[in-house]
């Protein structure tokens, strides 16, 4: 087994909010045992790791760090198509063209700075969590063009009582824990100087500015209305 292994054992546990005893009561062996699994002292079987997967409703590639996926779809990251420099496909108004470089642009730089950490549960956690906005956004105009929610495997009721800002809320608090760890570790992290960036890239980061200027614009607004 990898360390991804012992890592994610540890964190699906604490995400599913039980003690390492409970844990290993459910999974049928000792609290020492999975104590060693956890800490990628001793290796399991196929058998445990079957029964953990079920536990945690994920499948075993997600547990063996083979996928990003919980349901153990494999992305292939060579063959995924790229519309970043997409220019005569994707038409629509120009501010929606001008939101889409930003944000693609910034998101780029995201994961291109979290790719230096070397986190798995980083860069997993920052995805879970844009995905969460990405799917908030895009079911929110599925439901007002009139499409049938079947399309979706979250229930109206529960997207609608907000399942999904529960998701988002529970992947920023895997993100601030993995930044954590890494900084217990002190683990390499990417330089993150304005200056420096923006001369390694002075596109992205040009990008990156503006989705910061404005969310920070947004949230001060909000402020001085609360405060008046």
């Amino acid at each position: 087994m990898n360390a991804d292994f012992a890592r994610t054992l540890g964190l699906l546990r604490q995400e599913k909010d039980v003690s390492q005893r409970k844990a290993a009561k459910d999974l049928g062996i000792s609290q020492a045992l999975l104590s060693h699994y956890e800490n990628g002292i001793r290796e399991p079987g196929l058998a445990f790791v079957v029964r953990a997967c079920d536990y945690y409703h994920v499948s075993a590639d997600y547990l063996l760090g083979r996928t990003l996926s919980r349901d153990g779809g494999m992305i292939d990251s060579e063959a995924l198509y790229d519309s970043s420099d997409e220019k005569g496909n994707l038409r629509g108004s120009i501010a929606a063209t001008l939101q889409k470089k930003l944000l693609v642009n910034a998101v780029n730089l995201l994961f291109e700075l979290l790719g230096r950490t070397g986190s798995r549960e980083a860069i997993s956690a920052a995805g879970g969590y844009l995905g969460g906005a990405f799917y908030q956004t895009y079911r929110a105009l599925h439901r007002a063009s009139g499409s049938k929610d079947t399309y979706f495997a979250l229930p109206g009721e529960a997207f609608g009582a907000g399942a999904m800002d529960t998701q988002m809320h529970l992947q920023r608090v895997r993100y601030a824990a993995a930044l954590r760890t890494l900084a217990g570790q002190d683990a390499p992290m990417p330089a993150m100087d304005n200056e420096v960036l923006s001369e390694s890239y002075p596109g992205l980061m040009q990008s990156v500015t503006q989705v910061l200027h404005t969310a920070e614009e947004q949230a001060n607004a909000l402020l001085e209305k609360s405060e008046r």
